[in-house]
C-alpha cells in the first residue's frame, strides 16, 4: 500500500512505469526488496544473538550518530545523513532499534525496581544519549520519537509520577510561550500553595510559607530596584522561592513534611524549567521549527510560508470526501501542491485519493498492528523480549501519531516518516529490522534469557 501510494504521489505520465528506477517509486521497490531479504535474514539468525550483541549494536549506532555530526551531509537543515553514490543513510532511524535492544538488555539483566533512582537513571540515560545526539543534528522529529521509549519503562514499573512530570513539562512549555513569564510564575506559586494545603491540610503552614516568600521577594525586589538593576522579575521570583525554601527547611525536617517538600521541589523545578524555555526556543530550535510551533499555538499566521505545507495537506485530505477521487486522480497530489507528498506528507495522498474510508482502513491497520504487538509483548516469558516488543510498539505509535497529526494539522511539522508508507530506504529498513527481530524473539518466546 505504501509503494502504490508513493507511485500515486509522484506519478508522472512521462515515467509511467512503476518499476522505473529513475523515479522514487522505482527506487522504493528496490528498498522493499532489500527489506524483504533483510527480514528473512533476521529470522534466520539465532534469537540469542540480539541479546548478546545488544550493547555492541547500541555502541556502534551511538558512534554513527557522533560520526554523522562530523562527516554527515546536511539535508533540509539537518546534518542527519551519510551521502553515498547511490543512496543516503540516516543513522538516527537505526539508532531507535539500538536503543530498544539496549533498554531490553538492561532491564533483562537488572530485574530491578524502576521506582528506585539507581535503576531508573541508567535506563533514562540509555534513551537520552542518542536523543541528545540527534537533537544536535538537529532532527527534532527523531528526538521526539526517542522519548516514546519511556512507555516500555512505564510498563515495567516506572513511577507514574515520571510520566505525569513529562506531561506537565510539555504543558508548561506551551504555557511559557503563550503567557507572560511573570504572571505565569505567580500562577505557579499560587497553584503550589493550593496543592500544599491539599496535601498537608494545614493552612497555618501554607500561610507561613506564603508570608516568608512575600517578605523575601519584597526585599530582593527592593535590592534589585535600587542597587543591582540587573535581574528581571521572573529571576527575582525564582531566587525568592529558593531562599524561602532554605528558611523553611526547619519545618520540612522537624515536621517530616515530605509532601510539602515534594511540592516545593516541583515548584522550583517548574520555575527553572520555565526560565529555560525561552533560551532553548530561541537558541536551540531552528527558525522553521519556531515558526511551526508558533503557528500551532496561534501566535503566528503564515499561510504562504511555514503554514503552506499543512494547509495544502488539509485541503488535499478534505477534498477526498468519503470515498476519495480515485487512484491516480488526486489533483492536489498530481500538481504538486503539497511539498514532500511522498515522504512526510504521504498521508494526504491516502486522504485525497481514497477518502475517509481509505484513511479509516489505513489507520485501522496501524491500530491492529500496534494492538497485536502489545498482545505479543505481553505473552513473552523473558523481560528482554517483552521490553523490546513494547519498544517497537511505542516507536511505531509515535511515528504514526506524529506523521498523521502533521498531515491534519494537530501537531507541529517536525518531519518524520509514516512507517512502511513514506518514501525512503533508511526508515523502511529500520522498521523492518525492528519488527522482524521481535517476530524472531516471539518465535522463541518459551525460552528465558539469562
Amino acid at each position: 500500500m505504501g509503494w502504490l501510494n508513493i507511485y500515486a504521489a509522484v506519478y508522472n505520465e512521462e515515467y509511467a512505469g512503476i518499476f522505473d528506477m529513475s523515479q522514487r517509486y522505482g527506487k522504493q521497490f528496490l528498498w522493499i526488496l532489500i527489506a524483504v531479504v533483510t527480514g528473512i535474514f533476521v529470522l534466520i539468525i539465532d534469537n540469542r544473538f540480539y541479546l548478546f550483541f545488544a550493547w555492541f549494536i547500541y555502541a556502534t549506532l551511538i558512534f554513527l550518530l557522533i560520526l554523522v555530526l562530523i562527516f554527515g551531509t546536511e539535508i533540509s537543515g539537518a546534518k542527519s545523513w551519510f551521502e553515498f553514490k547511490w543512496f543516503s543513510l540516516q543513522p538516527s532511524e537505526f539508532a531507535k532499534f539500538g536503543v530498544a535492544l539496549a533498554l531490553a538488555s538492561y532491564m533483562n539483566a537488572r530485574k530491578q525496581d524502576l521506582k528506585k533512582w539507581r535503576t531508573l537513571i541508567p535506563a533514562i540515560a540509555i534513551v537520552m544519549l542518542p536523543a541528545a545526539l540527534t537533537a544536535l543534528q538537529p532532527d527534532m522529529g527523531s528526538t521526539v520519537v526517542f522519548i516514546a521509549l519511556f512507555f516500555p519503562l512505564f510498563r515495567e514499573g516506572m513511577s507514574p509520577n515520571v510520566f505525569i512530570s513529562g506531561l506537565l513539562a510539555l504543558i508548561l512549555f506551551f504555557l511559557t510561550l503563550l503567557v507572560d513569564n511573570f504572571h505565569l510564575s505567580l500562577g505557579l506559586i499560587f497553584v503550589a500553595l493550593l496543592i500544599a494545603w491539599a496535601v498537608t491540610r494545614n493552612w497555618k503552614t501554607v500561610l507561613s510559607g506564603a508570608v516568608i516568600l512575600s517578605v523575601v521577594g519584597g526585599i530582593l525586589y527592593a535590592l534589585n530596584y535600587y542597587l543591582f538593576k540587573y535581574f528581571n522579575n521572573e529571576i527575582i521570583i525564582l531566587f525568592s522561592v529558593f531562599i524561602s525554601g532554605i528558611i523553611f527547611t526547619w519545618h520540612f525536617y522537624i515536621k517530616k513534611a515530605l509532601p510539602a517538600l515534594t511540592v516545593y521541589l516541583f515548584l522550583i523545578g517548574s520555575l527553572m524549567f520555565m526560565n529555560s524555555v525561552d533560551y532553548v526556543f530561541d537558541n536551540m530550535l531552528k527558525e522553521h521549527h519556531q515558526d511551526r510551533i508558533n503557528i500551532l499555538i496561534g501566535k503566528k499566521s503564515d499561510p504562504h510560508g511555514a503554514e503552506y505545507n499543512v494547509n495544502q495537506s488539509i485541503i488535499s485530505i478534505g477534498s477526498g470526501g468519503l470515498t476519495g477521487k480515485g487512484y491516480l486522480q488526486g489533483t492536489q497530489t498530481k500538481y504538486n501542491f503539497v511539498p514532500k507528498q511522498s515522504s512526510d506528507f504521504i498521508f494526504c495522498t491516502v486522504g485525497e485519493e481514497w477518502g475517509f474510508l481509505g484513511s479509516f482502513v489505513v489507520i485501522g491497520l496501524y491500530l491492529f498492528l500496534l494492538l497485536r504487538l502489545i498482545f505479543l509483548a505481553e505473552r513473552q516469558r523473558s523481560v528482554f523480549s517483552r521490553v523490546f516488543g513494547y519498544s517497537v510498539a511505542a516507536i511505531l505509535f509515535m511515528h504514526v501519531f506524529i506523521n498523521i497529526g502533521m498531515a491534519i494539522g494537530i501537531v507541529p511539522v517536525i518531519g518524520i516518516p509514516l512507517p512502511f508508507f513514506s518514501y525512503g530506504g533508511s526508515s523502511l529498513w529500520a522498521f523492518t529490522i525492528m519488527l522482524f527481530v521481535f517476530l524472531r524473539l516471539d518465535a522463541s518466546r518459551n525460552e528465558y534469557f539469562v
